[in-house]
């Protein structure tokens, strides 16, 4: 699985502006499937990092009660367009992926 963040990433005066939006189902694992009724395995984020000029800007730990299709924003010192952000996750589930996207 790859591409699943939406960014935006702005530089103004000395800082950048990061608005992400993650496409995950982040499924809580007490959820039962409507036409089986088994429980729906538990599939979530756990980990944000995302890294500008190899320094970790933003990172956090995320568990069941975040909803479907998180949206992270914040700011930091620093970024010029056309410069690269490194945005790497992993699931509970052991899956991780690493996407890149470009400061405007």
């Amino acid at each position: 699985m790859a591409g699943i963040f939406k960014v935006k990433a702005k530089a103004k005066d000395g800082m950048t502006r990061v608005k992400m939006l993650a496409k995950h189902v982040m499924e809580t694992g007490q959820r039962k499937d409507k036409k089986t009724g088994e429980v729906i395995p538990a599939k979530f984020i756990q980990e944000v990092t995302v890294q500008h000029g190899g320094n970790t800007v933003f990172s956090g730990q995320l568990g069941t009660a975040v909803s479907k299709n998180p949206y992270f924003s914040f700011t930091f010192a620093g970024g010029a367009k056309g410069e690269e952000l490194s945005i790497s996750w992993v699931e509970n589930t052991g899956t991780s992926a690493t996407e890149t996207a470009k400061i405007k």
